[in-house]
């Protein structure tokens, strides 16, 4: 089943919201940037070490403009790692990507260190707030730390290392050495959990897995990269992974590998941790929780497909008197994780 989206609309960033990412650390006063990243003179496509077409293009600016972003931009990279809002000499601008493809229009700038060469990427895009609720989202209910600063109309993120999704598809599936169980295992968790706080659009392309080396065999982490849908869609399907054509190849895989009661199994461990989550971040969600049920993220007939079909879907009454994407994304992680209140 091939789904297709249409690009969104920005959704503003309003005054509870704004106040939220103050109180909670996520509003920096920072040099202003993103229309002047898009100041450059010339752009080329950019292709990975296969050769293929990446969809982003670097983009080359006239030395007076490279000089003047690259004080901002070190800053800027500097207070996003460290809080520190002054310029640190030996790191330097090295290269600017623009990708108009994507949703955000984001820029993704490499900053690299002079002493070791070592560079490290953060991307700059304009504010939505659905997208900052999907960020929020996942730093407090998955078991990853997301990184990101808001000023205004901009945001800045973290770039959120690892192998992509359609990248791991192609190249690792069939090798020797990979564990195939133990893969089919995390995108059942990870489904799971965009499910649970109804993330959508999980394509292969929006998501990234994280290979750490264990003292016996390799652990997996499926990590969402992308939060431009984050409860904006009406269909069910949007939420649910196993309905894009980009992830057939591992859907097949967990088909293969887990039988029901495992993959039952797997999905209870995560809704688990999820409520465990929840616990521990209470105060921090009750405020966020608060953000969004006023605030309108998505249309009126989108919120009315989507509280239909999910109290269908749970056959559940629990949804019916929602009135905003944000009332019934906390009615869905209640109905899945199984409290009573989430207030």
């Amino acid at each position: 089943m091939e789904i297709k989206l249409k690009k969104k609309a920005f959704i503003p960033v309003r005054d509870d919201l704004a106040k939220y990412l103050e109180i909670f650390g996520r509003s920096f006063d920072l040099p202003s940037v993103y229309e002047d990243l898009h100041r450059f003179t010339e752009l080329f496509p950019l292709f990975d070490k296969e050769g293929t077409d990446t969809l982003w293009k670097t983009v080359h600016y006239d030395p007076a403009t490279r000089a003047e972003l690259n004080e901002r931009l070190t800053t800027i990279y500097s207070t996003l790692k460290t809080g520190d809002t002054r310029v640190v000499d030996h790191l330097q601008l090295e290269r600017v990507d623009f990708c108009d493809f994507g949703n955000s229009r984001p820029f993704r700038i490499r900053i690299i260190n002079n002493f070791n060469d070592n560079y490290d990427h953060f991307y700059v895009k304009v504010s939505d707030a659905s997208r900052i609720y999907g960020l929020e989202l996942e730093h407090i209910l998955s078991p990853n730390r997301i990184n990101y600063l808001v000023n205004r109309d901009t945001l800045i993120e973290e770039h959120i290392a690892g192998v992509p999704g359609d990248v791991f598809i192609r190249n690792y599936f069939d090798r020797e050495d990979t564990n195939r169980v133990r893969i089919a295992k995390e995108f059942v968790k990870f489904s799971e959990r965009c499910f649970c706080r109804l993330l959508g659009d999980m394509r292969s392309y929006n998501f990234v897995m994280d290979i750490t080396p264990d003292f016996e065999e390799v652990q997996y982490r499926v990590r969402a990269i992308d939060f431009d849908q984050q409860s904006y869609e009406g269909r069910k399907e949007m939420y649910l992974t196993s309905f894009f054509a980009e992830n057939r190849a591992v859907v097949d895989l967990c088909v293969e590998l887990l039988n029901h009661e495992t993959i039952k199994q797997y999905q209870n461990e995560e809704r688990t941790l999820i409520a465990r989550r929840v616990q521990v971040a209470q105060r921090r969600l009750d405020a966020l929780f608060n953000c969004m049920r006023t605030d309108q993220i998505s249309t009126p007939e989108k919120v009315a497909q989507l509280r239909d079909e999910l109290g269908e879907y749970h056959r559940t009454e629990a949804f019916k008197n929602c009135r905003t994407m944000g009332e019934v994304m906390i009615a869905n992680l209640t109905v899945c994780i199984g409290k009573a209140d989430l207030r």
